[in-house]
């Protein structure tokens, strides 16, 4: 019996655009039925899921993290299964759940793949999937732009990072986990629900997206010299052995500070201090290699 699935792709993103009849061919030979819409923005996508979910078996999203991050609610809310394009920059989510970058090797995820339930991370009301964070990483988000990201790919991030750093500075923060109150300097503060998050960098060494647990770090710098052992520590989830980096693990965190703070989630600012955090585990079926 063939599934039935609404195709969601983003043609804003990296790749959405071009490739976006050659998904059409190869998952209709994949005995895929589509339901295909178009929207004029992503801030469409929640709706149209929610019009069509009681006529559908899955939603197919075509994009980056950032078109997840606005989906992942109405897929909450309604229970469908979630099936990886990644035609977005930095695949992040796909990267951490093992799914092809390549356009017909990840269809074919979605046609013959294995059913798995993820955590999500939560945030004031808000789901998302690799990591909130305040601090630095706003100021990447608010100063990387779509043609940039085009353009370079995964080397914007670390070009904007670099731009961002010089004028980012410290702030005071508390944070309350597990009862412990910790205040804290620090320039930056994540908090990972999956394993991977700004072009393959690791929350954690042992993060993800299966353990029904947060990993949060704080970039407590004092010189401008000690950014460049996060240069080699990040990629491998290695930050923590860095004294100038503290790092916690739990199922539920609060944060505050003296004045309030954007939180991006996934690439996108969603939400804002003070802020809880938690772990809601198995929230969401994602297909994924078998």
């Amino acid at each position: 019996m063939a599934k039935r699935a609404l195709l969601l792709i983003n043609r804003h993103s990296r790749r959405g655009k071009r490739l976006f009849g050659q998904v059409v061919d190869i998952l209709d030979d994949l005995d895929i039925e589509l339901v295909i819409v178009r929207a004029k923005s992503s801030q469409e996508l929640p709706d149209l899921i929610r019009l069509h979910s009681s006529n559908i078996d899955l939603v197919i999203v075509g994009g980056g993290d950032g078109t997840l991050n606005t989906v992942v609610d109405s897929l909450v809310e309604t229970g469908l299964t979630l099936g990886i394009l990644p035609l977005g920059t930095a695949n992040d989510l796909a990267r951490t759940l093992g799914i092809p970058l390549s356009l017909p090797e990840a269809c074919q995820v979605i046609a013959q793949g294995r059913t798995k339930s993820i955590d999500l991370g939560w945030v004031n009301g808000k789901h998302f999937f690799n990591v909130a964070s305040i601090g630095l990483s706003v100021h990447i988000t608010e100063k990387l732009t779509k043609s940039a990201k085009q353009r370079w790919g995964v080397f914007a991030y670390a070009a904007t990072a670099l731009q961002a750093i010089s004028r980012t500075r410290p702030f005071h923060a508390n944070i309350l986990v597990d009862g412990e109150s910790l205040r804290v300097k620090t320039i930056q503060i994540a908090i990972g629900n999956g394993r991977y998050y700004g072009g393959g960098m690791a929350i954690a060494s042992d993060a993800s997206i299966e353990d029904e647990r947060l990993d949060l770090y704080s970039l407590e710098l004092e010189h401008w010299w000690q950014i460049f052992p996060l240069v080699w520590t990040f990629p491998k989830g290695e930050h923590g052995l860095l004294p100038w980096v503290r790092t916690i693990t739990g199922k539920e965190m609060r944060i505050n500070a003296r004045k309030s703070h954007t939180i991006n989630t996934d690439g996108e600012l969603t939400a804002s201090t003070p802020a809880t955090f938690r772990v809601v585990p198995q929230a969401l079926k994602v297909l994924v290699p078998t």
